[in-house]
């Protein structure tokens, strides 16, 4: 099944990808799309009847931890090892003279 790829669809695909084609080049972008789209045509014929679908080739699943909302910022815990606090923050030397 030959799938035809018109001028204009070439144009306007240059167009989105921001490229300026020769008239060789555009047929050769023709040819070769006419081509990726006959390969997809060959994979829709495949039997895929009890596969099941998937979003990745490895099982994925989730690491991180449970997201549980606290009444605390953890801040106090943060500060319990600074030298020197103030107003609730780290307290640092000055650096700008």
């Amino acid at each position: 099944m030959a799938n035809i790829i018109s001028d204009e669809t070439i144009e306007y695909v240059g167009i989105l990808a921001k490229l300026e084609l020769s008239a060789e080049e555009k047929e050769r972008a023709k040819k070769d799309m006419g081509e990726m789209l006959d390969y997809i045509d060959k994979l829709n014929e495949l039997d895929v009847s009890g596969v099941e679908p998937m979003s990745h080739v490895f099982p994925v699943s989730n690491v991180f931890r449970e997201d549980i909302p606290s009444d605390t910022d953890g801040s106090s815990m943060t500060l319990s090892n600074a030298p020197l606090k103030r107003n609730g923050g780290f307290e640092v030397p000055k650096t700008i003279v």
